[in-house]
């Protein structure tokens, strides 16, 4: 049976990845545009034969692997083993239909991908929210927050329909950017909700973190929204897939050599994360294949859970799915599993190689004639090698899922790899966030906006409290690097408490 997930795509950012995460998986499945199952003979891809395997191995001891055994795709009646059902429902006339609700204050995004992208016709036309004066937040926080509060009932309501129309919901995706008003304002708003209304489901998040280049930051306030929505992804979330928006430039820039790319291809750079961290999800084997068996490795505290990623090897692809990268090289397991742990292949800017340890890591190998040895002596390498770092207190095991490609894709690259972990030099990450928004709380300065609004109107203790709960974050990431991290709550710090169980 099917774990469905339902998609909440809010604000402008959260729209657009959202938007371009459908158009690949769409691709992936051989979902047309209007929401019907192309023919096998019209896709790209031969079929595949074989199955999925799964390998993990522990740097202490000896490599080990388990092997999934798969089903395979019969060419004669068109089969395709996989679980189209998790992201997308049938309708009566047999269109597939995203289980996905569109969500912002302003209409200019949702009307475009709703009238004019070549997608316009996926959607149910029933599940998108579009506030009706239809003025936005403002790049406000608090009126975003403050907005979905007013709009609580409506949208609560689109989303009990969807989780009334699955019959077994695992959880919820939210899609957003911390730095505006809607996706950070009313974003936090929804987490909040839906721990109250779906206590026992899980929120996973894919959250785009803001530019700090003050040459391409064009929001004066980011870092006041960034914290106030990091105390809601600490506390509220389950997940957090970190989308850094300098090192997506940095890696568009540098490794797909693009001078200066556009909004369009850092979101398909984001949606091929996306994809990628759903693969097990859509095509399963024995293990990896719900969202709740992909994460529980990955988050050993509960308050710990910002993942980074990191994809090798990176191309950019056109609106027929189709590589447009002429550059195409050899590709091995090793060679993958080496790049997915490189710096500059990793979407948060962080060094994890000079700073920080390994808290988990899990690899998804995508590939279809990759034999499950060829992991075992990569890991071999890779521990002789002592590449990764890994906490003193826990079990330094690198997990490894092998995946099967898409029939309906033609990928150029004979294995292809997908790096989810949790590493300790996030805290970098939300430091820098911390030394912004120092800058310009200690002045006072952009206050008068956010003390409009309701929240703020007798006190400003919502940003001390936020401030305080990110430097919680901080400090355990970094107690995590020592061996006493175990005793963490003992000596004062902070630990799980308040956090969601």
């Amino acid at each position: 049976m099917p774990r469905e997930i339902i998609t909440l795509q809010v604000g402008q950012c959260g729209n657009q990845i959202g938007s371009e995460f459908w158009k690949q998986l769409c691709l992936e499945h051989g979902i047309a545009p209007d929401g019907m199952l192309k023919q096998q003979d019209d896709c790209s891809g031969a079929p595949i034969v074989g199955g999925s395997s799964s390998a993990a191995a522990t740097a202490a001891g000896p490599a080990s692997a388990q092997h999934n055994g798969g089903s395979t795709i019969n060419p004669a009646s068109n089969f395709v083993d996989d679980r189209k059902d998790v992201f997308f429902y049938q309708s009566d006339d047999e269109h597939y239909i995203p289980r996905a609700l569109l969500i912002d204050l302003e209409p200019r995004v949702v009307n475009k991908i709703t009238h004019h992208s070549t997608h316009r016709d996926l959607f149910n036309p029933e599940n998108l929210f579009i506030a009706q004066d239809g003025g936005g937040a403002g790049n406000n926080w608090a009126s975003g927050f403050r907005q979905g509060e007013e709009h609580h009932e409506q949208v609560i309501d689109m989303i009990d329909r969807e989780s009334d129309n699955s019959d077994s919901l695992e959880g919820f995706v939210l899609t957003h950017s911390i730095a505006g008003g809607t996706g950070s304002g009313m974003g936090s708003y929804l987490l909040e909700a839906l721990n109250d209304h779906f206590p026992k489901k899980l929120v996973q998040t894919y959250s785009v973190f803001p530019n700090w280049d003050h040459s391409q930051s064009d929001v004066v306030v980011q870092p006041y929204n960034s914290v106030l929505t990091m105390e809601r992804l600490t506390l509220n979330a389950d997940a957090v897939v970190v989308l850094d928006n300098t090192a997506l430039n940095r890696i568009a820039v540098d490794r797909l050599r693009i001078e200066n790319p556009t909004v369009d291809q850092l979101n398909s750079l984001v949606a091929t994360i996306m994809a990628a961290s759903t693969t097990t999800l859509r095509y399963p084997g024995y293990m990896n294949n719900d969202l709740i068996g992909l994460l529980a490795s990955l988050i050993p505290t509960p308050r710990c859970h910002f993942l980074m990623t990191g994809y090798t090897p990176l191309t950019l692809t056109d609106a027929a799915g189709q590589n447009t990268d002429t550059r195409i090289r050899k590709t091995t397991v090793l060679d993958v599993m080496r790049r997915l742990t490189q710096p500059k292949n990793i979407m948060v800017s962080a060094n994890t190689r000079s700073s920080g340890c390994y808290i988990s890591l899990l690899n998804i190998i995508q590939g279809n004639d990759v034999d499950p040895t060829q992991i075992h002596k990569a890991l071999q390498r890779i521990r002789e090698r002592q590449l990764i770092n890994f906490i003193p207190w826990g079990p330094a095991s690198v997990q490894v899922a092998l995946a099967r490609t898409s029939p309906y894709v033609t990928n150029p690259h004979k294995v292809s790899g997908f790096m989810l972990a949790n590493h300790t030099s996030m805290a970098e990450l939300f430091d820098r966030l911390l030394g912004q928004y120092d800058r310009i709380r200690k002045r006072n300065a952009f206050l008068d906006n956010y003390r409009r609004e309701p929240m703020f109107e007798d006190n400003l203790d919502e940003f001390d409290s936020a401030r305080e709960t990110v430097q919680g974050l901080v400090d355990e990431y970094r107690a995590c690097e020592r061996p006493d991290y175990v005793d963490f709550d003992l000596q004062g710090g902070r630990g799980a408490t308040g956090a969601r169980q």
